[in-house]
């Protein structure tokens, strides 16, 4: 048997696998997702199972890139538009619907709190959220710093979905998620002034803004300015600027 052939096997039991896992995952949670369980249903020896992926562990690993990529599928069906804080707003939508409809691969990526380490699946999404705040931040409207604003906007969506999920279907109150992305997106965008003629002044700057502004800004240049160490100690200063309480008698 040639290498590649080899190769081309191990990719499809494994896929197997994953699938078995996450047939048995959707019907049954998480409790039916045993080894046992998952490799009678691939048709493969346990054995097999661990070689590939070391332990259940490894496998729930794998189930939940496996979910991932579906909610990254509908991430980028979304495309991006000249907006970012719209953008920010349907991709919050998107979030809630993937948790309401795929609950059983929610949980596995977010439900399991362990201290200082979240699944590789929760991880990447996490990745895209900071990339779509940044966009906000490079438009001049992000009250705070971007890791600020995507941890908030990252765990008030998580919260929404769990409370949700959590709620028999026939109770659950959906506008609750618009109530708390509407309330979230307040907390971390500066309104717009429609008053103001050119659109570039339309946001109201204050200083917070502009810091968030110029750290997106100094990302995407190249280091030709500043070494390494000073845009370092410059992204600090601005992070610390950004994130500062505001002023006593300011919202």
């Amino acid at each position: 048997m040639s290498e590649k052939t080899a190769s081309e096997l191990t990719g499809t039991t494994r896929d197997r696998l994953v699938q078995a896992a996450a047939d048995l995952l959707s019907e049954g949670g998480r409790d039916a997702v045993s080894t046992r369980a998952v490799s009678a249903a691939a048709g493969v020896q346990a054995p097999t199972l661990y070689r590939l992926f070391g332990d259940k562990d490894g496998l729930l690993d794998a189930v939940a890139a496996y979910g991932f990529e579906q909610y990254v599928a509908g991430k980028q069906a979304l495309g991006e538009t000249a907006d970012p804080v719209e953008d920010l707003r349907r991709g919050w939508d998107l979030h809630i619907e993937f948790g309401l409809s795929q609950p059983a691969f929610y949980v596995l990526m977010y439900g399991e709190v362990r201290p200082g380490k979240i699944s590789p699946a929760a991880q990447d999404a996490a990745g895209i959220l900071r990339g779509m705040v940044a966009r906000v931040a490079a438009s001049g409207r992000l009250r705070m710093s971007v890791e600020r604003a995507a941890q908030l906007v990252g765990a008030t969506g998580r919260g929404v979905v769990m409370e949700l999920i959590s709620t028999p279907p026939e109770e659950r109150d959906l506008e609750l998620s618009a109530i708390v992305r509407e309330n979230t997106l307040q907390a971390i965008v500066t309104p717009i002034r429609p008053d103001l003629v050119f659109p570039a002044y339309q946001a109201v700057v204050d200083l917070p803004s502009r810091a968030v502004a110029l750290r997106a800004a100094l990302e995407q240049q190249p280091a030709t300015v500043l070494t390494k160490a000073e845009r370092g100690v410059l992204a600090e200063w601005l992070d610390r600027i950004a994130d500062a309480p505001a002023p006593a008698g300011r919202e």
